[in-house]
């Protein structure tokens, strides 16, 4: 290295400390992925749960990643997405897919006339994982529109840990069961078995069944 390298080297990288430091930290992006339970009467349920993703769409920014996906009797697969973007840095470009993935999941809602015969609650936050990391996003949620009653075809395997270091996890509108009015019991360890799983797998744990207090799903930056 010549003198006049050396030289630079030293002033250079000062300066460029200097800089990096003056813009102050660089905010999160956000990665969001949303699973809604497709079994049973939890179709008519829909229209809430573009009520969220509705919200979700008009609190996300650039750089910000958002997935919907149904949970069907088998989760764990790409062709359950029903639509996935990451927004643009430009502003009017993050406003039209954020237009196209409305109508995207309005369509959705529009075609779905019958209920999945299972619940792959674990299949669907597997993929959720997956997505959510390949992301780099700094905050990771999973959501879960679901009554969390797992109902699996026999063959499946779904009874192992699952790795949600960093994640927050949200279980939204968890309805009540008919069997649920004859022992409350079986509502409530749902409930603490899925806190139980998430908990032992690095994430964090809640329940929003109240949809009014949505600016509570996500953190500002």
């Amino acid at each position: 290295m010549n003198t006049l390298t050396r030289f630079l080297t030293a002033a250079l990288v000062p300066l460029s400390l200097a800089l990096s430091g003056c813009g102050g930290q660089t905010p999160k992006t956000k990665a969001v992925y949303l699973l809604i339970d497709t079994s049973g009467t939890y179709t008519q349920e829909l229209n809430k749960a573009q009520a969220i993703i509705n919200y979700l769409l008009a609190n996300l920014n650039s750089g910000d990643s958002i997935a919907v996906a149904r949970i069907d009797s088998g989760s764990f697969s790409e062709k359950d997405i029903v639509a996935k973007t990451t927004f643009d840095m430009r502003p009017s470009t993050a406003n039209d897919q954020k237009r196209q993935f409305k109508q995207a999941i309005d369509l959705f809602a529009g075609k779905l006339k019958r209920g999945s015969a299972n619940t792959d609650i674990t299949g669907g936050v597997l993929q959720a994982t997956q997505y959510l990391n390949e992301t780099g996003a700094g905050d990771k949620y999973v959501f879960i529109f679901s009554d969390l009653e797992e109902d699996l075809p026999d063959d499946y395997t779904r009874d192992f840990p699952i790795s949600l270091d960093n994640i927050h996890v949200v279980a939204l509108n968890v309805t009540k069961l008919r069997s649920d009015n004859i022992d409350p019991r079986d509502y409530l360890n749902r409930l603490d078995n899925w806190q139980h799983r998430v908990t032992e797998g690095g994430g964090d744990w809640r329940v929003l069944n109240d949809l009014e207090r949505m600016d509570r799903l996500i953190v500002a930056n």
